[in-house]
């Protein structure tokens, strides 16, 4: 089962029609619980949804909302960092939170081919020369190559297994992984491959140092990012209408 996370929103709401109208909104996705201020223009949300699934339905209702922090539904204090992938063509985010015992790891990408694609986390966090410069996968205890669900000494810390993009291109995921740290995985890079990655289990040669997954067709840097009611910051355009950091 999805693990619950809160996330904080920002939206641009001015008025009790608004606030109910958000409310109905919210009561057609599966949620667990919502607060809302108006004075504060936030709301956060209780749920085991992807984030970006959330702030598609907000903004699909007609509000203007960015997402600000997420963190763990116990509230503890967390660290989360955000990667952003972006080309001519495939264009996505994934967000790392850490709770007590696990990495929450959820993602939208967009512009990939229909079908499966393998992602990992690389050593460096560098994407010049079309992430050829990015290392290979993060693998500190020199193990094998496998899947997100392997124990720790039959697979790289930075195997993430495939994300699985629609008809459209579109991939929306959810991973929950128990040795993944993300102190130790900022500064480094996600790698989105052209392959599916076979988790180690192929006859190919490749199979257990990449999975053999195919050449690297987007990455991004992993940066530090806010958690829960950590992002305070606000940018006020020229028209007076306040807008968010992100969206």
């Amino acid at each position: 089962m999805t693990l619950e996370k809160n996330v904080e929103f920002a939206v641009n709401i001015k008025c009790q029609k608004q606030v109910d109208a958000l409310k109905k909104t919210l009561s057609e996705i599966k949620i667990e619980d919502a607060s809302i201020s108006k004075e504060n223009k936030s709301l956060v949300v209780k749920s085991s949804l992807p984030s970006s699934q959330i702030l598609a339905k907000i903004k699909g209702a007609g509000f203007e909302a960015a997402i600000k922090g997420v963190g763990p539904a116990t509230g503890e204090n967390i660290s989360a960092a955000v990667c952003v992938l972006n080309n001519e063509r495939i264009k996505g985010i994934i967000r790392f939170v850490q709770t007590s015992s696990e990495c929450i790891i959820e993602g939208t990408i967009e512009g990939l081919s229909p079908g499966k694609h393998g992602i990992n986390i690389h050593e460096h966090g560098d994407i010049s020369n079309s992430c050829q410069n990015t290392g290979q996968h993060y693998n500190p205890f020199n193990a094998p190559h496998g899947g997100p669900m392997d124990p720790p000494n039959e697979r790289h810390v930075g195997d993430l297994g495939n994300v699985e993009a629609d008809n459209h291109g579109r991939a929306v995921f959810v991973v929950e992984d128990g040795i993944i740290s993300v102190e130790d995985i900022i500064g480094r890079a996600v790698v989105i491959h052209a392959q599916e990655d076979d988790l180690g289990q192929g006859n190919n040669h490749l199979s257990k140092k990449t999975g053999n997954a195919g050449e690297a067709i987007v990455c991004g840097i992993i940066a530090r990012s806010s958690g829960l009611f950590q992002n305070k910051k606000q940018i006020c355009a020229c028209d007076g209408t306040t807008l968010w950091e992100e969206s």
